[in-house]
């Protein structure tokens, strides 16, 4: 997400200051490449936030089974087949480029959260159950709260920044498909690029 973004900003720098001549056409096609480098990495950063969190589940929940369900086998295979699926479709995301395809990404940036945000509220309650248990049975009361502020602790930090760095975009993209002439969005519109700079800080 980074390098593509950062690739495009520069390119579109340049042509702004007429630091680089192309010809229209070429321009279009650089653009559509650069725009499908960008939403396969957008859609495979997500893909695999929400395949960490399902393997942290299967972690917690299966843990003695987690070296024969997690091979090495299929952790190839998962990411090659999260490479392939984001190329493919934002290959015909810019294709097919419209209204539809901000609604799928919307679609799919709403689910992705869903998915993380429920493993990771079901693994931290789970972790906070036993550390009471724990807790009850070493006799030390306040083992349960410090270990439960950890957690929430993390939890918050994990999700707050993703929320930090990919709310705007994605708020950004509703606001599109919502009001795109109303001049309070209009306003909102402007600032893109500061939303493309929280991209690449979170990937960094």
């Amino acid at each position: 997400v980074s390098v593509s973004n950062l690739v495009e900003t520069l390119f579109m720098l340049l042509l702004e200051h007429e630091m680089m001549v192309v010809q229209p056409t070429t321009v279009m096609h650089l653009d559509n490449a650069m725009d499908m480098l960008i939403c396969s990495s957008l859609m495979s950063s997500l893909s695999f936030l929400g395949v960490i969190a399902i393997d942290r589940y299967i972690t917690i929940f299966y843990a003695l089974r987690y070296h024969s369900i997690m091979t090495i086998q299929r952790a190839i295979t998962i990411i090659v087949v999260v490479w392939v699926v984001s190329s493919i479709s934002s290959t015909i995301f810019i294709a097919y480029d419209g209204k539809a395809v901000i609604l799928c990404l919307v679609i799919f940036f709403l689910s992705m959260i869903t998915l993380i945000m429920g493993l990771y509220i079901h693994m931290f309650s789970l972790a906070h159950q036993h550390a009471r248990r724990i807790s009850s049975l070493q006799r030390k009361q306040s083992a349960p709260h410090f270990t439960s502020m950890r957690g929430a602790i993390t939890l918050t930090i994990l999700l707050g920044v993703f929320f930090i760095c990919w709310g705007p975009f994605f708020l950004h993209l509703i606001l599109i498909l919502t009001c795109p002439e109303k001049p309070a969005c209009n306003c909102y519109f402007r600032y893109f690029n500061l939303y493309l700079i929280l991209l690449i800080c979170n990937s960094v």
